[in-house]
């Protein structure tokens, strides 16, 4: 249990005496979990689980089944700019925390920022190692696009597709394919099927 304090806090970027705090404890507690000098009550152990972001099965060592999604990817969306189609691949970068995915945009990709592309991030959670969830938002002040995010993730973790529903430039409610990858040509491979599928 020490050994999993550490690295899930080191993970959430938490120094100790935030994880005491999260958790309800003095960090003189959180101190001697972590050095194997004790093991906390029951309760406590719960309120550590809930700041870190685990069951109390993984607090206690459990092995889990949880994929992997961490890393950088490639995304592809398929988006209107005045009614007229444009599939945008971009890179993308996964920081996974337990179920939860924080995803930033780190290219805008094939559209210029005049024509559309822009930087986002957003937060996805994975139910059953198979479902994704979340939200995404324009990471840039003068572009309002938000909206919704539900993927399917393929049983192996390689890549994942589905539809956002948002805000764009287009209207209050658009929606569109997209897909997620570790190629860009995989890819945009993905959306094409996707709209085959569709037609």
């Amino acid at each position: 249990m020490s050994e999993i304090i550490r690295q899930r806090r080191a993970e959430l970027g938490l120094t100790q005496a935030d994880l005491a705090a999260l958790a309800g404890v003095d960090t003189r507690q959180i101190r001697r979990y972590e050095a194997g000098e004790g093991q906390p009550t029951l309760p406590i152990a719960k309120a550590i689980a809930k700041a870190l972001r685990v069951s109390l099965d993984e607090l206690a060592g459990e092995p889990t089944q949880r994929v992997d999604v961490s890393g950088d990817w490639w995304a592809c969306w398929q988006t209107w700019n005045n009614g007229r189609e444009i599939l945008n691949p971009h890179r993308a970068r996964i920081r996974q925390v337990g179920d939860n995915l924080d995803v930033v945009a780190v290219t805008r990709g094939t559209q210029a920022y005049e024509d559309g592309g822009y930087l986002w991030r957003g937060e996805m959670r994975i139910w059953d190692n198979e479902i994704l969830m979340g939200w995404y938002v324009a990471d840039e002040g003068a572009v309002r696009s938000k909206g919704t995010l539900y993927f399917v993730l393929h049983q192996h973790g390689t890549h994942m597709t589905g539809r956002w529903v948002g805000l764009s430039h287009d209207g209050p409610v658009i929606t569109g394919w997209g897909a997620m990858a570790r190629t860009e040509d995989e890819a945009v491979a993905l959306v094409h099927q996707l709209k085959e599928q569709e037609a």
